[in-house]
């Protein structure tokens, strides 16, 4: 792997106190091409722009998938990654389902490690802050027929957060535009997916929504995902999230929460949920508390969930589900409890491990 490490970093000019997700970017970024059938040399390089030419096919069809991943730092100084191997093997999965070439483990994991150890600077001690750690391959040959690539590029790109979402989240139920449907892409991280949800989510924004919940596209019945997140009800005291299909993105913090939750004596339950019943037991006053997870949340709080010209205010429990599960796996993220479930992997450099 080449490595040309940047000579004046640009960190002293950035405000952690006042970061806008996702605006700002560490020194480096990753680099590795797919020409001739094969994954080249990867280099890591000063983050700097990269030549593309009128003609290259992610620009006109889209064949692009990313992952989003974190870095977090102990109180000792260590730098730690979660759940490496899963972000991995979801970006290889997404790749297969757009016809890319599945990017080899070792690229993506020297590479991962590497680039973390130039920037390590750039994760910041405290439960608010993380690095949020972009990996992504898109079709960078040049041709304008409807068709695949032969040329791809990974790249991986770092930028430190703090708080995705300022405050409790108040949702819109969206029952005209779809996310996904049965037999796409609403499974995999695909490009594609987040276009095509700005539109409905503008709306929802112009009418003083924070977001809008997903319902599936046959009937707009059940509830799929909360915009870029995983869904959680609670009625009564049993814990409900939407079984994963072929339209609902298989989150890995989804998966983590699902694994504490029941460790914690939480009954928990993986299937459909109607906007009737959610309404019934918001009626009823069994609808306990409603939020939302992911990698760029983590675990966040819905204040209210309006269907129409209905609204369903939350009030937060005492004994919220929600607050327990989100300082649980803080606290594993930064090296502050005990990592029983080998989530945690602290950042080496590949050539001390050699």
């Amino acid at each position: 792997m080449k490595i040309t490490p940047k000579g004046h970093s640009n960190i002293q000019d950035v405000d952690f106190n006042n970061l806008q997700f996702g605006a700002t970017f560490s020194d480096h970024m990753l680099i590795c091409k797919y020409k001739d059938g094969k994954w080249g040399e990867a280099e890591i390089k000063p983050y700097q722009p990269i030549p593309m030419m009128p003609g290259t096919q992610v620009l006109h069809y889209g064949q692009s998938v990313f992952e989003g991943m974190k870095a977090f730092k102990t109180k000792e100084g260590k730098v730690l990654l979660f759940r490496e191997e899963d972000n991995f093997n979801r970006l290889n999965k997404s790749a297969k389902r757009i016809c890319i070439p599945e990017i080899p483990k070792d690229i993506f994991m020297d590479g991962l490690h590497e680039i973390l150890k130039l920037d390590s600077d750039w994760v910041k001690q405290g439960d608010n802050y993380s690095l949020y750690i972009r990996p992504f391959i898109f079709a960078s040959g040049q041709c304008i027929k409807a068709t695949i690539s032969d040329e791809y590029t990974f790249m991986i790109i770092c930028s430190p957060t703090t708080t995705y979402y300022a405050g409790d989240m108040h949702v819109k139920i969206e029952q005209k535009y779809t996310r996904a449907v049965k037999g796409g892409t609403g499974a995999v991280k695909a490009a594609g997916n987040y276009a095509a949800s700005f539109y409905p989510t503008k709306l929802a924004r112009e009418k003083g929504f924070s977001q809008i919940i997903w319902t599936d596209s046959e009937n707009h019945e059940y509830l799929e995902e909360a915009g870029t997140m995983n869904i959680w009800v609670r009625i009564d005291d049993t814990l409900i999230t939407p079984k994963l299909s072929g339209t609902i993105l298989g989150g890995i913090t989804r998966d983590s929460i699902l694994q504490l939750a029941k460790d914690m004596g939480i009954t928990v339950e993986e299937r459909a949920i109607s906007i009737s019943e959610l309404r019934e037991a918001h009626q009823s006053g069994r609808l306990k508390e409603v939020f939302g997870t992911g990698t760029a949340v983590s675990v966040i709080f819905i204040g209210s969930i309006t269907q129409g010209d209905y609204k369903m205010q939350l009030s937060k429990q005492e004994d919220s589900y929600a607050q327990k599960l989100k300082k649980t796996i803080i606290g594993i993220q930064h090296g502050n409890l005990e990592d029983k479930y080998g989530w945690v992997a602290e950042v080496e450099s590949v050539f001390s491990r050699q």
